[in-house]
């Protein structure tokens, strides 16, 4: 009836109805919630300033989470490049960390000092020349930097068990309503040792002209533990984008003391383990003090024969890595 050419348009024809049909099936829920998007846009943009309001707090709250962002970025970047030196600090950073006034040339006078009494000590014992040169290197260039260790290590301490003190004092300042810088004020002027000498040091560089976030910053150079590292990523994300302090630094203070207790909860766990580490360590050596007084002819052979020589230092060298692996034991980093 038809010829070819109506009937090839014709199919043509239904094979353009069925591609449209099927993309517009499948197309359908993208096209409806576009078409929902727009009608909801028109909406807001008749609402007049309302919608105003709301398209201005979700730009403040786009920028200030932006510039969080690009904070905590650089934040980040000096902190490892802080870790990176931390693992090495300097000698004069390493004084001030120890809250010692020395020079570098005062450190070096001590270390000469305790080498010479460490030589002279050894050589009053009638000790051999290796030893008096052992002992003297070992005064000269171990004793110092120990005892500059330990004092590192006893003033973190107290920094740290009176820091949640000083946190509670800005949390509870800033809600009553006192600016922040009034805050470190007091704490400089009666928070305990050490916190107050380097709190002390925060308000002396604003005085200088240095802003509230760069003066926090170097604490983490004169106490290196994460909580003033916290402290100070606190402080400055508050001064440039704002926020909660009070509650970032209460969340700090409550975790210092959550900490300080479970340290102490350890500490009484494993008190037991100490004492029977510390009865294990000190017996060999009140066994042979013992022996000596009852019969010194019988012990006298281990200072005088060199065979008894190599067997007290021997007997030493496992008495001190019994030490080592029992301290490894009974010690908890909480």
């Amino acid at each position: 009836m038809f010829g070819p050419l109506p009937v090839f348009v014709a199919i043509v024809g239904l094979a353009m109805l069925s591609a449209g049909g099927l993309a517009y099936a499948l197309l359908y829920r993208r096209i409806e919630t576009e078409n929902k998007v727009g009608r909801r846009i028109d909406q807001i943009q008749t609402r007049g300033p309302v919608a105003t309001d709301v398209g201005v707090r979700v730009v403040d709250a786009a920028k200030r989470r932006k510039s969080v962002q690009e904070t905590l970025k650089e934040l980040d970047e000096k902190q490892r490049a802080k870790n990176k030196k931390s693992k090495s600090p300097p000698l004069s950073l390493r004084l001030q960390q120890a809250g010692l006034s020395w020079d570098r040339r005062t450190f070096l006078l001590f270390s000469a000092g305790c080498g010479i009494a460490f030589a002279v000590l050894a050589y009053l014992l009638h000790g051999p020349l290796y030893a008096v040169a052992a002992l003297g290197f070992a005064g000269a260039l171990g004793f110092p930097r120990w005892v500059i260790n330990f004092l590192r290590k006893r003033r973190t301490k107290k920094f740290l068990n009176e820091f949640a003190n000083a946190m509670d004092v800005i949390v509870r300042g800033v809600k009553a309503g006192l600016p922040l810088n009034d805050c470190l004020r007091i704490i400089a002027a009666e928070a305990a040792e050490p916190v107050r000498t380097e709190f002390k040091h925060i308000v002396e560089a604003q005085a200088l002209g240095v802003t509230i976030a760069d003066a926090c910053a170097r604490l983490p150079e004169r106490v290196p533990v994460p909580e003033s590292s916290f402290f100070a990523i606190v402080i400055t994300i508050q001064q440039k984008a704002g926020g909660n302090l009070s509650e970032a630094l209460g969340n700090l203070s409550r975790v210092l003391r959550e900490r300080k207790k479970m340290f102490g909860k350890i500490k009484a766990m494993s008190m037991e383990a100490k004492a029977s580490a510390w009865i294990i360590g000190s017996l060999p050596v009140i066994v042979m003090g013992l022996v000596y007084l009852s019969s010194p002819q019988y012990i006298s052979l281990l200072f005088t024969d060199p065979t008894g020589h190599l067997i007290l230092g021997a007997s030493a060298l496992w008495m001190f890595i019994g030490i080592m692996v029992m301290r490894k034991m009974i010690n908890f980093d909480v």
